[in-house]
């Protein structure tokens, strides 16, 4: 089921900035009845105690709006699941890409444009059946433009050696994701290397043995698309290249 994730509850906070406007607005109150300054300024809480109150006022406002919002899905949940389990099934589909925002209250507008025949589950207005299509670079010029960079982490390293990144890529040349694992090896493994963070594959520095990247490829790769990522690589590297499946 769509739906958007309400907002975690924040304490509040207690400024300087809402002090001094509450100090402000006791005296506008007790200028505006100048003949009842003194009676109004006893009523009047002191800035301590109010900022008391409106904390609990805020942690009681944030409670109610976060129930009257479960009790909204609960509601349209019950709704929903009156219909046949077949019709219900469209529901959902339609809702999943609908373009509604992902709120209780859309929810039943649409549930109710249904039930009233203002909208035909099988032939929405928006434009019928919806798909989706994922995003795909088919023929890129570069491997740039066919992967984007996911994650980094620091693999290796020691009291003598420098950790070298480890980056993950992902992209889908038509066949579906692919993941790819980025690592820079050295051609003598008993030397130490660094590999610069602000390079996607180039810019690690090693001593005199030389070095080399590992591309592994992790999902349904053809060889085409293998051959197509060790090209795009090898533009993009100024060291070999070794491309192969996890």
């Amino acid at each position: 089921m769509r739906f958007k994730p309400w907002p975690r509850p924040t304490p509040f906070e207690d400024t300087l900035r809402k002090r001094a406007a509450y100090r402000r607005k006791q005296i506008r109150e007790q200028a505006a009845l100048p003949l009842f300054a003194g009676a109004i300024a006893e009523r009047q809480l002191d800035v301590d105690e109010e900022m008391v109150r409106r904390t609990g006022q805020w942690e009681r406002q944030q409670q109610e709006t976060r129930q009257q919002r479960a009790e909204g899905w609960r509601k349209m949940r019950e709704r929903l699941f009156k219909n046949p389990a077949p019709r219900r099934l469209v529901i959902r589909a339609l809702w999943r890409v609908c373009p509604y925002p992902a709120d209780p209250s859309y929810l039943g507008t649409l549930l109710h444009e249904i039930a009233t025949g203002r909208i035909d589950p099988e032939r929405p207005p928006w434009g019928g059946r919806h798909t989706l299509t994922p995003r795909t670079t088919p023929d890129p010029k570069s491997f740039a433009e066919a992967f984007r960079q996911i994650g980094q982490r620091t693999v290796g390293g020691g009291p003598k050696t420098t950790g070298a990144d480890e980056r993950l890529f992902c992209g889908n040349l038509g066949s579906g994701i692919l993941f790819l694992t980025s690592r820079v090896r050295l051609i003598e493994p008993n030397e130490s290397f660094y590999t610069s963070s602000n390079h996607r594959l180039s810019g690690s520095h090693v001593g005199r043995g030389g070095h080399w990247v590992d591309l592994e490829v992790r999902g349904n790769c053809s060889d085409a698309d293998l051959a197509l990522i060790r090209r795009l690589a090898e533009a993009t590297e100024d060291r070999p290249v070794e491309v192969r499946r996890a």
